[in-house]
């Protein structure tokens, strides 16, 4: 299982919990609103529940929520929630030498549970990925503290997107949770902006969702996720090329 004894015990494991609980306020605020918008846009408790517990994916439920709000249809939703989840694939492919000893389920858990201030502490925290020459403790000690890390985003969000959900019906809609919602995106996403290629990267999806904007059902978002996506990839794929050239 993702969340061993061993994990408990390790040093690393608490210095994950630490890290992480140092923006736990930020997510649990972004979480709470979630949960308000969620019933706000009318679905029901379950629903809510579930898609809190399933999807975990807060901007990709953001994005999805207007769609089903106004009746769009399913494949445009699921195309949202697909693209503005794309960065999980840079994700995975850069965490991917540190998980693959784990077993499959460990794997699944692993990628369920990995959000991204979780991953952007941990790629700090453990810059160079391990080799054939790792140590059994220094792989023990990465996901000891992925575990912690990741654990904490999860409660976070998950208790405070229930108790929005449970108070959805008592908070007025004049407290402007929409603008809180991109004011807490606005946050995440300068949070990444970390490298030279993100920060150009953020300027091209900005520059194609203000292109695209007269599309309908805000698929110029979708545009400028595939837009800046691409363009990341190709630009990568140069950089990797140039250096072993």
């Amino acid at each position: 299982m993702f969340f061993k004894p061993s994990h408990f015990r390790h040093p690393d494991y608490w210095a994950g919990v630490r890290d992480l609980a140092s923006v736990a306020t930020g997510i649990g605020a972004w979480g709470l609103m979630t949960g308000v918008a969620m019933v706000k846009s009318g679905m029901s408790v379950v629903e809510a529940v579930a898609m809190t517990l399933l999807v975990f994916a807060g901007s990709a439920q953001l994005a999805a929520m207007p769609l089903i709000a106004s009746g769009a249809p399913l494949w445009v939703i699921l195309a949202t929630a697909f693209c503005v989840n794309l960065r999980f694939v840079v994700f995975s492919a850069h965490l991917r030498p540190y998980v693959m000893h784990l077993p499959l389920r460990e794997r699944l858990v692993t990628g369920y549970l990995t959000a991204d201030l979780s991953y952007v502490f941990f790629a700090k925290r453990y810059p160079h990925a391990p080799t054939s020459g790792t140590s059994a403790a220094e792989l023990l000690a990465q996901q000891a503290y992925l575990a912690g890390n990741s654990g904490i985003n999860w409660v976070a969000w998950i208790g405070a997107s229930l108790v929005g959900i449970a108070l959805a019906n008592v908070i007025p809609t004049e407290w402007g949770l929409g603008f809180a919602g991109i004011l807490a995106l606005l946050g995440v996403m300068l949070s990444l902006a970390t490298s030279p290629l993100r920060v150009v990267s953020l300027a091209v999806s900005g520059a194609a969702a203000v292109a695209a904007y007269a599309l309908p059902l805000k698929l110029n978002i979708v545009v400028a996720i595939a837009v800046a996506v691409v363009f990341s990839l190709v630009m990568d794929a140069q950089r990797q090329g140039a250096r072993h050239g």
